[in-house]
């Protein structure tokens, strides 16, 4: 490659890093609209996969005829809408001539949308996603620059003082927002293996509104589930968490968690996995008192010093891994 075209390609993602929020509020949106939802329904023909060759290509007309808007520029937004996300291979786009000879815009799922529709289990990414690009934590970003100087946690600062965990039982809309993200893990677990129950224990305000889910207990409190839970607290705070756990378990008892390691950095670059695992650090540095991602060295000095005699890596899943904290081996 010459040097004029690799100018050219720092430039080009230069310009991309440029507009980096809009893919996400545009996904946002999509998700809001129930677009990929509406899509893959009316794209499956007699049962047929939305995203197999067999898939029914849809217009922008096909999908506003399912939007409850009479606005008429609805159509063209969502063309321009649609396009931006096949440009991003969020959507495949084919281009065919329509009845006036003019070209004429089909589109259909890409094979990513499956992470954004709910699955046989009820689950799917796209409450995720709504959640870290909700107003409320994006207004913790803004908060970065003026938090590295001046002190204090950003979410803090945003929200008239209140850390993360107590503004959703002020903020009915946003609860309901952090509630459904909540559920995922639960519910796919238990979809799994039904024989065993599950508990959803969280704080009472965040109980309070939980939809009924077979298999559960929805318990309120004030000791923090297992799962993604010590990346939203300090050192000092995670050890007082496990140093409990560690004294109630049994001589040979374990700690379950799953928690995002941080990968080693390599002089081959970034890889997706390691800057998937640095986008949640930065939303834990910005959200949370003193939470964030750990590599599996930080995570083994946590568990030795709170008692516990050894740390196991069970298995990875994506950017999640499932670790085992043993009391004694």
């Amino acid at each position: 490659m010459s040097n004029e075209d690799e100018d050219a390609n720092e430039f080009t993602r230069a310009l991309q890093l440029n507009s980096g929020t809009i893919l996400g509020m545009v996904m946002k949106a999509a998700i809001l609209l129930d677009l990929f939802e509406i899509m893959a329904k009316a794209a499956s023909v007699s049962g047929t996969s939305p995203f197999g060759d067999d898939a029914k290509n849809l217009s922008s007309d096909d999908i506003v005829a399912h939007l409850p808007t009479q606005n008429p520029a609805a159509t063209a937004m969502l063309e321009r809408i649609l396009r931006f996300l096949a440009a991003n291979s969020i959507l495949i786009r084919t281009v065919v001539a329509g009845k006036d000879g003019e070209e004429k815009s089909l589109y259909s799922l890409a094979s990513i949308c499956k992470n954004y529709i709910v699955d046989e289990d009820g689950v799917s990414l796209a409450p995720l996603l709504v959640l870290f690009h909700d107003k409320v934590i994006i207004d913790s970003l803004y908060q970065l620059k003026d938090a590295l100087f001046e002190g204090g946690i950003p979410f803090n600062r945003a929200h008239e003082g209140m850390h993360a965990f107590e503004y959703p039982a002020k903020d009915d809309r946003f609860n309901d927002v952090f509630l459904i993200k909540q559920w995922a893990t639960l519910a796919k677990i238990l979809a799994k293996y039904p024989q065993i129950r599950g508990i959803n224990f969280d704080l009472p305000h965040v109980i309070r509104n939980a939809a009924p889910l077979s298999g559960v207990d929805h318990v309120g409190g004030s000791v923090p589930k297992g799962e993604w839970i010590l990346h939203d607290w300090s050192d000092e705070h995670c050890l007082k968490l496990l140093n409990n756990c560690c004294n109630a378990l049994p001589e040979f008892g374990k700690v379950v968690i799953v928690e995002s390691v941080v990968p080693d950095f390599t002089n081959a670059g970034c890889s997706s996995k390691l800057s998937n695992v640095m986008d949640y650090d930065m939303a834990m540095l910005a959200i949370n008192p003193g939470g964030k991602e750990r590599s599996l060295k930080e995570l083994e000095a946590l568990v030795k010093q709170s008692g516990f005699a050894a740390i196991q890596l069970i298995c990875n899943a994506a950017v999640y891994s499932v670790l085992e904290f043993h009391k004694k081996v």
